[in-house]
């Protein structure tokens, strides 16, 4: 991966959460880091 594309990347990211936080006051990033939080721990069951 270049230097630009992670670049743009985390522009795009940083972009995506910023406007969840506007315009759904993060609720979104909410169910999206609980759901992250349950796949780590089923994937840490398996391991």
């Amino acid at each position: 991966m270049t230097n630009q594309i992670a670049l743009i990347l985390g522009i795009l990211i940083l972009v995506l959460i910023g406007g969840d936080l506007l315009l759904a006051d993060g609720t979104n990033l909410v169910f999206l880091s609980k759901k992250f939080l349950d796949f780590t721990e089923w994937m840490a069951f398996w391991r």
